[in-house]
């Protein structure tokens, strides 16, 4: 488990003051804060007609996103693919205590990857600190 900085704990006091929905995953990937909910509790969190996250947007000037929270390393390639949406990957997998992700074509791989591999840092950051895992982009 990460540790949790003063500004992803104003971010998750905002959703729960919002939406009354506690979590205690809060992250930023490509500028865009994403909450892990529990799964039962995603649509509470987001609210009627995405209120909640309207609300949030306002307070904090980024966008935001709420996805499920991963169960366990089976979730491994959902969760992924949730956080670098719209962006496609071919394949995750798993392998030798690193988790690899096939962008398929050159486009997809820019994008996983950043300026800078600013995006790539993001997520690599992420994936060590949910499943403990190293993380390739292929």
């Amino acid at each position: 488990m990460a540790v949790i900085d003063m500004q992803a704990m104003r971010y998750i006091n905002l959703l729960d003051k919002f939406s009354r929905v506690r979590t205690r995953q809060c992250f930023t990937h490509n500028n865009t804060v994403f909450f892990a909910v529990d799964p039962a509790l995603v649509s509470k969190a987001i609210g009627p007609a995405a209120e909640n996250i309207r609300r949030i947007q306002e307070q904090i000037g980024k966008k935001v996103k709420i996805i499920r929270e991963p169960n366990g390393i089976q979730n491994c390639k959902r969760f992924i693919e949730e956080i670098v949406a719209p962006v496609r990957t071919k394949s995750v997998e798993i392998k030798d205590g690193c988790i690899f992700i096939t962008a398929g074509n050159n486009q997809n791989k820019a994008a996983l990857i950043g300026r800078d591999k600013r995006r790539y840092e993001e997520l690599k950051r992420i994936v060590s600190d949910v499943y403990g895992l190293d993380l390739r982009i292929l």
